[in-house]
């Protein structure tokens, strides 16, 4: 490691008291705000099965969609520097958590499914090289304590 740090904060804030704050299981919503200065808000909540407001985002969305756009940043900075042109990039990303008998739980994996599009007459092998070490610098997956997988398609424009 190059020795130098990077430091974040967020603000988390719950918006579900409904007026007896958690004086029951059920008395509550789960509706949370995540903030962080200069950035718009982002509407949280619990999983739906956790009496989660489905129109939110939830912690696990966040941790998916977390690997998958660190993956996609050093994939497109990787191509950049590499002499290969991305047009187009969507990943379909998808994690699986699960619960233990106490009700706790933990991920027990995540399959990234990124297709990049690339320009006419781009090295399609080493556009799918590039996969691999955007995996292996990416700074989110070597945080987790559980497997990531890169499942990738290229497609070359004609």
């Amino acid at each position: 490691m190059s020795g130098r740090e990077h430091h974040y904060g967020t603000t988390v804030t719950w918006m579900g008291n409904q007026g007896s704050g958690t004086a029951g299981y059920k008395a509550y919503s789960r509706d949370l705000e995540i903030a962080a200065p200069g950035k718009p808000p982002i509407p949280g909540s619990s999983d739906p099965a956790f009496r989660g407001d489905p129109a939110r985002y939830n912690p696990e969305d966040m941790l998916v969609a977390s690997l998958s756009a660190c993956h996609m940043l050093w994939y497109l900075h990787l191509c950049a520097v590499n002499g290969v042109t991305v047009t187009a990039y969507t990943d379909e990303a998808a994690g699986t958590m699960a619960e233990d008998s106490s009700g706790g739980g933990r991920f027990t994996d995540v399959v990234l499914r990124p297709r990049a599009t690339l320009a006419p007459g781009s090295d399609r092998a080493k556009a799918m090289a590039l996969h691999h070490e955007a995996h292996e610098k990416c700074f989110i997956a070597n945080s987790v304590n559980f497997p990531v997988r890169v499942e990738a398609q290229i497609t070359v424009e004609s």
